[in-house]
């Protein structure tokens, strides 16, 4: 059951509280593209209205077309952030490919007040980006199976430590509290060739006193973790896994995809419901020794966690530990290059290590 004053999770002795973090679901990213700076700094990002109309034409070498939608009408002016139900009824390809699984909706879970249970809605919004970039090399010769191992993995970013579990350690596997995370098809780290993952990131740079300050002022309740703890399945995808339709429809470019990198985030300790990043590559249109490479990322916001702390906005010494704010990069305890930059910065740069990862492998 769930008590409403907490809108986080505790699981497997992971504390979280009524102060849960809003930086879960973006770490999760850091499996597949927590890489060096150095390897960024071969891509450049701009700015576009939407990465994924762009023809191949009309890409940059070694530039990345770059999209969150925060500006869109359907996003939250204030949070940029787009509610998941108008994901849903206005971009249902999104929304199928890029949830848990197709038919994933908002979950209904059980909650206590005054010691009485009743089933919830539990309101999401989606942090919605898309890329688009060109690789110098044909398809067949770019090796995504790399990117699907754990020595790889704890290479790329030492700061995240990483470890293999099996199916019956995947929380939604095991844990009635996130049945509704669960695949209806199949049990997580199940499906063949998949590498199963559960990772934990210590916060770093002013995030950690941000977070002993507001547990030191919150009365009551357990304390927020200065940690993450996240679990994800990561498979890559031969020509003959993808569905070539729906993932071509997706992308808007009818070449054969060569492959793709699917990362599902099914378990987040706070904040977070789910996350999925998919990297589609497809042959260039017009030109055999190219690749064109499409990548995106939907991540699953607790809309409660972002209502209930506007009262932050209330304290003076709270007022930069909104979580919107921290989460879009707008409040002062951010800082660096990596996740405590927010949310906007880090995936620019993940996606951009990715790209040359991609380029140079």
């Amino acid at each position: 059951m769930k008590d409403m004053r907490l809108r986080s999770r505790s699981v497997a002795g992971s504390p979280a509280g009524s102060l849960a973090w809003p930086f879960a679901g973006p770490f999760a990213l850091a499996v597949l593209l927590g890489c060096s700076v150095a390897h960024a700094q071969e891509f450049r990002v701009d700015d576009v209205p939407a990465a994924a109309t762009l023809a191949p034409g009309q890409l940059k070498p070694k530039t990345i077309a770059f999209s969150d939608h925060r500006s869109d009408d359907l996003a939250d002016k204030g949070t940029g952030l787009i509610r998941f139900e108008d994901w849903a009824r206005e971009r249902p390809l999104q929304k199928q490919i890029l949830s848990l699984y197709p038919a994933y909706a908002e979950p209904t879970v059980t909650v206590t007040v005054n010691g009485l249970s009743k089933p919830y809605k539990e309101k999401l919004e989606v942090y919605v980006a898309e890329a688009r970039f060109l690789l110098s090399k044909p398809p067949g010769a770019i090796g995504l199976e790399r990117f699907a191992r754990l020595d790889f993995l704890n290479t790329i970013d030492p700061s995240i430590k990483h470890q293999t579990i099996t199916a019956d350690q995947a929380i939604p596997n095991k844990d009635p509290e996130w049945a509704y995370n669960r695949r209806p098809d199949r049990a997580w780290c199940e499906a063949p060739g998949s590498l199963c993952i559960s990772s934990r990131y210590q916060f770093e740079g002013k995030l950690p006193i941000g977070i002993r300050l507001a547990n030191k002022l919150e009365e009551g309740g357990k304390k927020v973790a200065d940690f993450l703890e996240f679990q994800s399945e990561l498979k890559v995808l031969s020509a003959q896994e993808v569905e070539q339709e729906n993932l071509a429809k997706l992308t808007g470019l009818a070449s054969p995809i060569a492959g793709a990198i699917e990362q599902n985030v099914f378990y987040v300790n706070q904040v977070m419901q789910s996350g999925k990043l998919l990297a589609v590559l497809q042959a260039h249109p017009q030109d055999p020794g190219k690749t064109v490479a499409t990548v995106f990322m939907a991540l699953d916001v607790e809309t409660d966690v972002l209502e209930k702390k506007r009262e932050f906005e209330r304290v003076p010494v709270l007022r930069n530990l909104v979580p919107a704010q921290v989460l879009m990069g707008n409040s002062s305890f951010n800082s660096g290059q990596s996740l405590s930059a927010g949310l906007p910065a880090y995936v620019r740069n993940r996606i951009a290590a990715m790209a040359g990862l991609l380029e140079g492998n």
